[in-house]
C-alpha cells in the first residue's frame, strides 16, 4: 500500500514539474486567447478539453500496450514519434499563423477572409488544430509509472495513477494559463495591440521550436 502511495505522489509531481517545464502547455492558449480575444470561460474550456487529449491519449496507448505486452522501451520509443509529429504540428501551425498575421497587417484591413477567423456558429478551425496537436501530444513521463501496478496485474491502481496524473497536469495547464492571462491585464499593452496575432504566431513557433531543437 505505501509503495502505492508514493506513486500516487509521485504522479502528481511528475504532473506538475512536466507540465511546468513545457512551455508549450500553456503558451499557446495564453497567445491565442488575448490574440482572439476569447472569454475567461471559453479560455477554461479549450484548456480542459485539450489537457484531457493530451492525458489520455497516452493513457489509452499505455492501457493497450499493457493489455498486449507490449514492453516499455516500446512504448517509450512510439510515444517518442508521436511527440515529434506534435512537435511538427505546433511549429507549422506558428509558422502558418504567423504568415497569415503578416498578411493580414499588410492588407490593413479589418477584416480578411481565411480559415483562421473566429466565426460564430461555425466550427473554429484553430481550435480543432491545438485540440489535434496535443492529441499528438504524449505524456511520456506517465508511461513509466503505470508499468508497476501493471506489472501485478493491479488495474485499479493503474487507473487511480492516470486520474490524478490528469488532474495535476491539466489543473497545472489551466493555472498556469489564468495566471499569465491575468498577469497580462496589469501592464498596459494596447501600443502593440496590433501586433497580437503576430506574437500569438511567434509564441507558437517558439514552442514548437523548443521541444525540436532543444527538447523542451
Amino acid at each position: 500500500m505505501e509503495s502505492y502511495t508514493t506513486l500516487l505522489l509521485t504522479a502528481v509531481a511528475i504532473g506538475v514539474v512536466h507540465t511546468i517545464a513545457g512551455p508549450d502547455h500553456y503558451l499557446p492558449f495564453v497567445a491565442l486567447s488575448k490574440s482572439r480575444n476569447w472569454s475567461r470561460v471559453k479560455t477554461i474550456n479549450i484548456v480542459i478539453i485539450s489537457g484531457i487529449a493530451h492525458v489520455f491519449s497516452s493513457v489509452v496507448i499505455g492501457f493497450i500496450g499493457i493489455g498486449a505486452g507490449i514492453g516499455l522501451s516500446k512504448l517509450e520509443l512510439f510515444e517518442g514519434l508521436r511527440g515529434n509529429i506534435a512537435a511538427w504540428l505546433l511549429f507549422s501551425f506558428g509558422v502558418a499563423y504567423t504568415a497569415w498575421a503578416i498578411f493580414r497587417m499588410i492588407r490593413k484591413k479589418g477584416h480578411v477572409h481565411n480559415h483562421f477567423e473566429d466565426k460564430d456558429g461555425k466550427k473554429q478551425l484553430t481550435v480543432w488544430i491545438i485540440f489535434l496537436i496535443f492529441l499528438f501530444g504524449p505524456c511520456e513521463p506517465l508511461i513509466p509509472i503505470l508499468m508497476y501496478p501493471a506489472a501485478e496485474h493491479n488495474y485499479t491502481a493503474v487507473g487511480l495513477i492516470a486520474v490524478v496524473f490528469a488532474i495535476a497536469t491539466i489543473g497545472t495547464m489551466l493555472i498556469s494559463v489564468l495566471v499569465l492571462l491575468k498577469g497580462f491585464t496589469l501592464f498596459r499593452l494596447s501600443s502593440i495591440e496590433k501586433y497580437q496575432h503576430l506574437l500569438a504566431g511567434v509564441a507558437i513557433i517558439l514552442c514548437g521550436a523548443g521541444i525540436l531543437f532543444l527538447g523542451l
